[in-house]
């Protein structure tokens, strides 16, 4: 068995409504879960534990407006409830419903960037290509 890798993004952009707003050159993601133990009377140990809600946070670095987001004049600080897709050669990743939390600017004269922006998503979903 021979293992070249892994799969690396091809394509990482975030989308409204099906339409291509802005492309993001790397983004890193964390998933947490908050579980809850179950006690039962007369035991040290707990019997069960049952699994919480998922939680999504994504940092996205250098984020580029698209020519069609500029000439539509979408601005990064009125983003609500976008998609992150994340393309990779065997799969596709959504997070949906995100929201934008934390989002730090820097750039130059005329171009339209975002150095990071840290996002909520509601939904994770995974599609094979």
């Amino acid at each position: 068995m021979l293992v070249s890798g892994f799969p690396t993004s091809s394509d990482i952009y975030l989308e409204i409504d099906g339409t291509k707003v802005a492309v993001v050159q790397s983004y890193t993601s964390k998933t947490t879960r908050s579980s809850q133990t179950v006690e039962a009377f007369g035991e040290e140990e707990p019997v069960a534990t049952i699994p919480g809600q998922r939680n999504y946070v994504l940092e996205l670095t250098r984020l580029y407006a698209t020519d069609e987001a500029i000439r539509d004049n979408i601005n990064f600080y009125d983003l609500a409830d976008f998609s992150l897709v994340i393309c990779k050669p065997d799969r596709k990743v959504i997070y949906s419903g995100c929201q934008w939390s934390d989002i730090g600017e820097t750039g130059t004269l005329g171009a339209m960037v975002v150095e990071k922006i840290t996002v909520v998503a509601a939904k994770r979903i995974e599609t094979t290509v």
